[in-house]
């Protein structure tokens, strides 16, 4: 069986954090349209809000990671 290159496990393990940070993503969305309904101008709901923009971030610079080394590898060819 041949080794699979280096890339290709850096991609599984930035792929499971994805799946990991778009799991906590879906429960803070649910906590806020969960306290959107019962305090609509509530502080924390703003908390919630920059918490899913940081980790809606977070997923971004995987995914632009994940980009750069496919893009540096196949321009390593």
């Amino acid at each position: 069986m041949r080794a699979q290159p280096v890339w290709k496990d850096v991609e599984a393990n930035h792929r499971a954090e994805i799946e990991r940070l778009h799991f906590q993503l879906a429960a803070v969305n649910e906590s806020i349209a969960g306290l959107e309904k019962i305090y609509p101008e509530s502080e924390t709901l703003a908390y919630l809000r920059d918490s899913a923009l940081t980790l809606t971030r977070q997923i971004d610079e995987i995914h632009c990671s994940i980009a750069d080394r496919q893009l540096t590898g196949l321009l390593a060819r």
